[in-house]
């Protein structure tokens, strides 16, 4: 079953008065390219969370967003108690200092440096809990998103393998056509000389000259190509690098009859055919 590298995936978690969020979206890229945003309390686990994404979405350029929001009203800072009364003595010196207005004297100490000091956010281990919860559920629907996706995907590739399918029953059921014309025109050059020549020797040079235009092979070994795509396209997982391998060798049969051909009809067969692979190609960049 293959699946798109392009997805969505959105999820919330509310645990102990907090509300965690994982947003998730990925295009076609090469390897894998993520990008991950965080809370700075999180950072901890960036290098496990980066893994995890690896593992569960294989290659894609990942855009990976975790927020944090607090409900409660509680206060993270502390008040330095010492530190403020030193403040307050100090200014309560100054000749300009309104002795009868503690509270606006209270307020100036308040916000010189280190009046407050932040409790250190350390993560807390229901935090990293709640973290990889919401991750996980995230990441199904992205998933899901993307194999909904490869469905259409593979819809469309299997609607292409039969189109090029039919057109190289078109190429077989013309090819006798095309030997026969070959022979007619080399037959009519040599009458056109008006030269005698020997019926047995121009009947083996016939012979070889067609054999270099002979493309039994090609169309033995492009029917192959053709199932094997389909083969791998049913397959459990999802190889859009095979998928890739498979289109380029169809894309050398199809070359090589093209240049053995040397007939209008199969030509025309030919140019159908490299439209047809083209599409697929468009589309295989973004299987997984």
């Amino acid at each position: 079953m293959i699946q798109s590298m392009t997805g969505y995936g959105k999820s919330k978690v509310e645990i102990a008065g907090k509300t965690f969020t994982a947003e998730i979206k990925s295009l076609n890229s090469k390897n894998v390219d993520a990008n991950v945003r965080m809370p700075s309390e999180l950072r901890e686990l960036e290098l496990p969370i980066r893994n995890k994404l690896s593992q569960q979405l294989g290659r894609g350029k990942i855009d990976l967003s975790i927020q944090i929001e607090k409900h409660d009203e509680e206060s993270t800072a502390t008040i330095n108690t010492a530190v403020v009364e030193s403040y307050l003595k100090q200014l309560q010196k100054f000749p300009s200092a309104n002795k009868g207005d503690d509270n606006r004297l209270l307020q100036i100490a308040m916000t010189l440096p280190n009046a407050l000091s932040s409790e250190k956010n350390e993560l807390e281990q229901e935090d990293a809990e709640a973290v990889y919860k919401v991750l996980d559920l995230a990441l199904e629907q992205i998933n899901s998103f993307r194999t909904d996706e490869g469905e259409v995907l593979k819809t469309d590739f299997e609607l292409r393998i039969a189109n090029l399918t039919d057109l190289l029953s078109e190429v077989k059921a013309i090819d006798p056509e095309r030997i026969k014309q070959v022979r007619e025109r080399l037959r009519k050059g040599v009458e056109e000389l008006k030269e005698k020549v020997d019926e047995n020797r121009f009947e083996q040079e016939l012979v070889y000259y067609i054999e270099k235009y002979d493309i039994t092979e090609e169309k033995t070994r492009l029917d192959n190509h053709l199932n094997y795509f389909l083969k791998a396209l049913n397959s459990p997982d999802s190889n859009g690098k095979k998928l890739n391998f498979i289109c380029q060798e169809i894309g050398r049969e199809i070359n090589t009859i093209g240049s053995k051909s040397n007939f209008a009809p199969m030509q025309k067969a030919v140019v159908q055919m490299k439209d047809e692979l083209e599409k697929i190609k468009e589309q295989l960049l973004n299987v997984l």
